[in-house]
């Protein structure tokens, strides 16, 4: 996978695995906080699953064939999917410690050794599903928080006209807050979500007692009589049952923060069972009072209860968007790193945890549109009918990367990758078909939000290597270079970094500098930084060296796509240049492009504006690499493409 940068980062895919240690904490601590984290998505999914499937946009009849159809469609899709797909076969998946789709394809493609037959198909998989994720990220507070608040409802009458303007302002303060970092937050968390659990787990114990005969939906012949009685009715109402799943996906994306053991033991151990528990008490109470299916997770708990279950709830949902909403930073900054987008901002808010990031654009472009869902759809119900197509696609498509992998990397038989292939698909492929039905309703927004994703990402990576091969017609074989200019240029004392995309060639900005200024420092360095396709690079062999000879060197700096570039840091500690970096006397050149749009194949007129436009936004690399102002000169140059 490699996509060079305009100034000097590229994607590397060659490089040898490494394996990334996290903090050696109890299992147990590990297990606390991925239950604060991770499930907090897929914990907030009773507040508004079962109601969706009772009084939704397919509203089912509320008698004993339907509860128990739709409980044990849920019970059947945790089982399969989170459980067999998500805890035991993808979570294996991991990337030197990380997971999510751009950890995936980076595995895939350094360890299948089918880069070259599968790497554009594979590439474009890995995007979609990143583009379908940013689409899941708007949604999934929006409809948390407001479905918590709206619990507000059963408590009294006329709290209805609160629901709205209390959303807001939680929301507005969440995002306001991540500037601060989630690491003191994030303390609180896991202890609130077991407390959550365990009332959710409680409630439902409550009401299977008084309904025991409901525990018979675990029988998956429910599922299939309710399937059989009328299949039209079924297949929609599994475009609800999925947001029973909701959250899934955050399983295998936040594996690098906490493990693949705490996050399988806490699921196995504590969520599942709390969960099923729940949506069973939810059957049982819908068998004794079919009214209650207007809200039936906020009417199990008795009158007294029921705002400060509202209460919790509303933490639980600020949990699950928080983790949601540090998913994305965390993706975007795997984009950056990939070659997928242009430089951004990126703000550590942690001293000692690398993982915990801010980055500012992507914190209000998030708030903007939760605002906006939350304003345009009004209510969870509306917003129901959006949420699903993300999270389906995403699922789909995982299903098809994690197949080559299991063939291509695990050696699997081909019988149980085509067993493992038939049996996932037809379930994902089920639920997104029963997800398309929902575009009218506002399905149209997710998928909107990935195409516009889609073309900036594509548009992006493809601009570069134009950009690249550009520079590349133009480019001067280095040794010709360096016997003409030593003989001919003033020497004078110090280092000159020039900043450079390719490992090979005459940097433009040594060419620009030689032609005006017509010096040569002692010790010219031409340095390449390049990401690989691994989350973390051995520190011991980031540099590649190569001296050419007269005073000049060829450094290549890896690093790994979880990690921030710190130039000067890391050339202080190298010592293969002859002698040590000295920032004082040492000037970093930058070469920066203005492209113009041209008719050349290669790009639409349009995406070619559009690249330019984002090459110009792009955050400078003088901030992007940490290079100290005041030692970086930056040479302009035009490109057509």
């Amino acid at each position: 996978m490699s996509a060079p940068d305009a100034a000097g980062a590229t994607v590397d895919a060659g490089a040898a695995p490494h394996h990334h240690h996290g903090s050696r904490q109890g299992l147990t601590a590990l297990a606390v906080g991925a239950i604060g984290v991770v499930y907090g998505d897929i914990g907030t999914s009773p507040l508004y699953a079962m109601k969706e499937v009772f009084v939704g946009h397919h509203p089912l009849a509320v008698d004993q064939l339907h509860i128990f159809g739709v409980v044990s469609l849920m019970f059947w899709s945790l089982m399969l999917i989170v459980t067999l797909k998500y805890v035991l076969i993808v979570l294996r998946a991991d990337n030197n410690g990380e997971g999510g789709s751009l950890a995936l394809l980076a595995l895939i493609q350094r360890r299948s050794g089918a880069g070259k037959r599968w790497g554009p198909s594979l590439v474009m998989l890995g995007v979609v599903a990143t583009a379908l994720f940013f689409g899941d990220c708007m949604i999934t507070p929006a409809i948390s928080v407001l479905s918590a608040v709206e619990g507000l409802a059963t408590v009294e009458q006329g709290f209805d006209s609160f629901v709205l303007p209390i959303a807001v302002t939680i929301l507005i303060a969440l995002f306001w807050l991540q500037s601060i970092g989630t690491a003191k937050v994030g303390r609180l968390f896991g202890p609130i979500m077991i407390v959550y659990f365990i009332v959710l787990a409680g409630m439902g114990l409550m009401h299977i007692a008084q309904r025991p005969d409901v525990l018979w939906a675990l029988n998956p012949m429910w599922a299939v009589r309710f399937a059989a009685s009328d299949g039209k009715l079924a297949f929609l109402a599994l475009g609800s049952v999925v947001l029973a799943v909701t959250g899934a996906e955050a399983l295998y994306a936040d594996m690098g923060h906490f493990g693949r053991r705490p996050i399988s033991y806490a699921w196995l151990g504590f969520v599942l069972p709390a969960l099923m528990l729940n949506y069973l008490g939810q059957g049982a109470l819908l068998l004794q009072t079919p009214a209650a299916a207007e809200n039936p997770f906020f009417l199990m708990a008795p009158e007294a209860w029921r705002l400060p279950l509202v209460i919790l709830a509303t933490m639980a949902t600020v949990i699950a968007s928080q983790a949601v909403i540090t998913g994305a930073y965390s993706v975007v900054q795997q984009a950056v790193q990939l070659g997928l987008m242009p430089r951004i901002r990126i703000t550590h808010t942690s001293a000692s945890e690398a993982g915990q990031i801010y980055i500012p654009a992507a914190n209000w472009a998030l708030m903007v549109m939760v605002l906006l869902l939350v304003f345009g759809f009004g209510e969870s119900s509306n917003l129901a009918a959006a949420y699903g197509i993300a999270v389906t696609g995403t699922m789909f498509i995982s299903t098809c990367m994690v197949g080559v992998l299991i063939r291509r990397v695990w050696h699997w038989p081909i019988w149980a990758v085509a067993l493992f292939e038939v049996v996932f698909l037809a379930i994902d492929g089920l639920y997104f078909g029963s997800n398309l039905t929902k575009v009218p309703d506002g399905g149209w927004f997710p998928l909107l939000v990935a195409i516009i994703v889609f073309v900036l990402l594509t548009t992006w990576s493809l601009g570069r290597k134009l950009m690249l091969e550009r520079m590349r017609e133009a480019a001067m074989p280095i040794k010709i270079f360096i016997d003409s200019a030593a003989t001919s240029a003033t020497r004078v004392s110090g280092t000159a970094v020039f900043m450079t995309s390719t490992p090979d060639g005459v940097p433009h900005a040594l060419l620009h500098n030689l032609k005006h200024n017509r010096v040569l420092h002692d010790r010219v360095i031409l340095l390449t930084v390049r990401v690989t396709d691994m989350p973390y690079f051995p520190v011991d062999d980031r540099f590649l060296h190569e001296d050419l000879g007269q005073g000049f060197h060829r450094v290549i700096l890896r690093y790994g796509f979880m990690e921030e570039p710190d130039v000067p840091a890391n050339l202080k500690s190298f010592r293969g240049c002859g002698g040590e970096f000295r920032m004082m006397d040492t000037s970093f050149f930058l070469s920066r492009q203005t492209l113009l749009a041209s008719e050349r194949p290669g790009m639409a007129i349009w995406r070619e504006k559009l690249f330019a436009w984002m090459l110009r936004n792009a955050e400078s690399a003088m901030e992007f690499f940490r290079l100290p102002t005041n030692r970086v000169v930056e040479l302009g140059s035009q490109i057509e493409i």
